[in-house]
């Protein structure tokens, strides 16, 4: 079953910033004495295709220290992982580790080869991918969360596995003791702080407190418009008058689908009480090419200094391909506020709401 992990606790510094941040790795530990072997590097073959490099194999990989990272380009808890996972490609380039991003998608418009292609490039992670639009690595490995780290030794030989974000001081720890394991010397120092931008910032886990929340009708939870929701058909939606902490709804044109709900006239809007610093919101327009302007507003004013990186100065952002936008950054004390994303055109399509 494919699941995403919503949150794990981060040993790490807050950036506040709407901008750069330096994300302070926890103090450098020691990885166990022993690290247990946990299985074998499974077979790569299953990749449709592989970005940045040529096919790797678990033959080629041999006598190297591999990193696994299993991620999706529109997952939040994925994309704050990459600078981490960038930093040590970097830091231990010449020193025998291999990191590799197996990109398993999500939603069907993740499993768009231009999509991630563009995505990639975008991120720039600084490592091979291995688009894995068919999930056969993925099943390979047993894998069930996004994102997820399986660590390999210079013998082939699964030594560690972290579910989730966090855990960067062990999980580098461990890095370390088996590149000297490989017969690795002179690695230099372990990393004491990552830098990071924009939706990399690491979350304010000590204010979050509403959860990834989807709004396609097949996982859709805590919706309070009124008359409930309609799916699969079109229906114009009330907003709700009262929300608690994580309670959403829809008002105006819509048809909610499986994976996503369809604005189907212009002014459609959807209302989501929250607490968190950072509100993302995944969405694509429904016609490729046809883009679809929106504006935000928290608790009914412009979002101002508030706003997210895809948002500019007055609030206003455009949605233009499929991916997660983010929408609002508070600057000041976090407490429950409302949400409002009012599209000026038709046709956007509203995957999954998540937060920061």
């Amino acid at each position: 079953m494919v699941r995403r992990l919503l949150t794990f606790p981060v040993l790490l510094g807050l950036g506040m910033a709407s901008g750069a941040a330096i994300a302070q790795v926890a103090p450098p530990v020691e990885a166990k004495s022993t690290l247990p072997v946990e299985g074998r590097l499974p077979t790569l073959d299953g990749a449709t295709t592989w970005i940045g490099s040529p096919a790797l194999t678990a033959a080629s990989l041999r006598g190297k220290v591999v990193l696994v990272d299993f991620w999706t380009y529109s997952c939040i808890n994925s994309l704050r992982q990459v600078p981490f996972l960038r930093a040590w490609a970097q830091h231990y380039a010449g020193h025998g580790l291999v990191v590799i991003g197996v990109h398993s998608p999500e939603f069907a418009f993740e499993k768009n080869l231009e999509n991630v292609r563009r995505a990639v490039t975008d991120i720039a992670p600084g490592f091979p991918v291995a688009v894995d639009s068919d999930h056969a690595v993925w099943q390979a490995f047993d894998n069930e969360y996004w994102p997820a780290l399986y660590i390999v030794d210079g013998e082939g030989r699964i030594r560690h596995k972290v579910f989730g974000e966090g855990e960067y001081a062990e999980t580098e720890a461990s890095i370390r003791q088996l590149l000297t394991e490989a017969g690795q010397t002179n690695l230099p120092p372990a990393l004491t702080s990552v830098r990071t931008v924009g939706v990399e910032v690491q979350a304010d886990w000590n204010d979050l407190r509403t959860e990834e929340t989807y709004v396609g009708a097949a996982r859709a939870q805590r919706f309070v418009s009124p008359g409930g929701m309609s799916r699969g058909r079109q229906h114009t939606y009330a907003a709700p008058k009262d929300l608690s902490n994580g309670d959403w709804g829809l008002a105006g044109d819509w048809t909610v689908g499986n994976e996503s709900a369809l604005a189907n006239g212009a002014g459609a809007r959807i209302v989501f009480r929250f607490h968190a610093r950072d509100v993302n919101l995944v969405m694509g327009p429904s016609a490729a090419g046809k883009p679809v302007r929106f504006h935000v507003l928290v608790d009914g004013k412009p979002v101002g200094a508030d706003h997210g990186v895809d948002l500019d100065a007055d609030g206003r952002g455009t949605v233009t391909v499929p991916r997660m936008y983010q929408l609002v950054r508070q600057q000041k004390a976090i407490q429950d506020r409302t949400v409002e994303i009012v599209f000026d055109d038709p046709g956007v399509q509203a995957y999954s709401f998540t937060f920061g």
